[in-house]
């Protein structure tokens, strides 16, 4: 069964032009107030760096680039405390405020304008299905220390307060908080 952000990213394929590396790129320095120190942007790039180079063929010619992919990956997760591997599914815009125990499964996807904060865990819930992970719409702000755990969906435009642990679906434009999070605020509430 696909998933609407799968299904979104689909019709987003046909509809927009992909921009190369090297745009991406300075579309994340700008959305990261165009500082090219700020953990967050560097480990946004290495990300779309990893991506780039996993998809160079043949496997030879790739092998320089992701040899030097899994270096700088390590650099920024054991300097700065950022996983983001090549391998999730990261939109446009994506700013990663600030650096420190963020973790992001591999099978996550992040949609574009999102903003991530220190401590966030992305991750799977249940050891026996190792490939859950959250799925992330657009301009979703999650806040410091926020926790979501196994195959959830957070809708378009939803807040996941600081320090919540997310184990459901959080709707379009809602707002979760608490242990674990509960709706307190949804998008016909405004």
């Amino acid at each position: 069964m696909s998933t609407l952000l799968e299904l979104e990213g689909e019709i987003n394929k046909t509809q927009l032009p992909q921009l190369n590396l090297w745009h991406q790129i300075q579309e994340d320095w700008i959305a990261h107030g165009k500082d090219w120190t700020k953990p967050g942007f560097r480990a946004v790039a290495i990300h779309r760096f990893g991506v780039w180079a996993m998809g160079i063929q043949p496997k030879v010619l790739r092998a320089p680039f992701s040899i030097l992919y899994g270096i700088l990956y390590r650099k920024v997760r054991n300097t700065y405390g950022i996983e983001l591997p090549y391998t999730v599914q990261l939109g446009r815009r994506v700013i990663i405020e600030h650096q420190g125990a963020i973790i992001v499964h591999g099978y996550s996807s992040i949609g574009d304008d999102s903003i991530i904060r220190q401590g966030v865990t992305l991750g799977n819930r249940y050891l026996d299905r190792p490939l859950d992970a959250p799925q992330l719409g657009k301009r979703v702000n999650v806040g410091a220390g926020a926790k979501v755990f196994g195959n959830v969906i957070i809708g378009d435009g939803a807040n996941i307060g600081a320090n919540a642990v997310v184990l459901e679906n959080v709707p379009a434009e809602a707002t979760a908080v608490g242990i674990p999070a509960r709706i307190i605020k949804t998008a016909d509430q405004k």
